[in-house]
């Protein structure tokens, strides 16, 4: 009830203008880089709005959606339930990545085989693409070794690029990196497994003006880059 009056109070601040007001977004360590050009864009149109990020795990923003300690919410699932409003706005996909001067630096190709005597350095958070991936190790008869566990994605791609092991990670997160040749990236067939990023909000939520004009730029930096990003309102399965 106290997060449902302050939520009443902000917008009734508001007055149906974008020259004040304030915007919680939740998203973890992973999907708030692809918050990065949207808010770029977004503090140049509405540079009154305050807009404040929250860390959150991917499994608890649903909960904070409900609870109105946020109002929008990046994740890489569709939560349960017929609660939600989900628009996928981003399609990423899993990268193998590599030191410069690892063995595989130079294939043009290799299969998931050929990973078994590798030692990988993985996030420690739980998720469903980690799944994904031990069942497809498992599908091939592949030995898997993870020999570190690191509690960041950053944390994982500066390990990696010191030249231990090889890693596993969302192929948003290593952009810079395959740039600027600390990483290199070796594709695996078995391993190409996308994941959509979605902002989600409550279904039956009247969004601040903050955050109406906050999807309107969303749509806009879609329409104007084109994949990998979109703007699709997903149904209620």
């Amino acid at each position: 009830m106290l997060n449902l009056r302050t939520e009443a109070a902000s917008a009734m601040e508001e007055l149906k203008s974008l020259d004040r007001g304030r915007l919680l977004i939740a998203a973890n360590e992973y999907t708030c880089l692809y918050l990065l050009p949207i808010l770029d864009r977004f503090r140049r149109l509405c540079p009154q709005i305050v807009v404040s990020i929250q860390r959150s795990l991917a499994s608890r923003i649903p909960d904070e959606l409900l609870q109105r300690t946020v109002e929008i919410g990046i994740l890489s699932f569709r939560p349960e339930g017929d609660l939600f409003k989900s628009i996928a706005v981003y399609t990423d996909e899993l990268a193998l990545v590599v030191n410069p001067d690892h063995p595989l630096a130079r294939e043009k190709g290799i299969t998931i085989e050929d990973l078994g005597a590798e030692s990988f350095i993985a996030h420690n958070v739980p998720s469903p693409l980690r799944r994904q991936v031990v069942s497809a190790f498992e599908k091939h008869k592949t030995p898997l070794s993870m020999c570190m566990e690191l509690p960041s994605l950053e944390a994982v791609k500066r390990f990696v690029a010191m030249g231990n092991g090889v890693a596993l990670v969302p192929g948003l997160t290593v952009g810079r990196e395959l740039a600027n040749g600390e990483l290199v990236q070796v594709p695996v067939e078995a391993l190409r497994f996308e994941r959509h990023l979605r902002v989600v909000h409550r279904k039956q939520a009247n969004l601040s003006h903050a955050a109406q004009a906050f999807l309107k730029v969303v749509r806009s930096v879609s329409l104007e880059r084109g994949s990998p990003y979109e703007f699709r309102v997903e149904r209620a399965s």
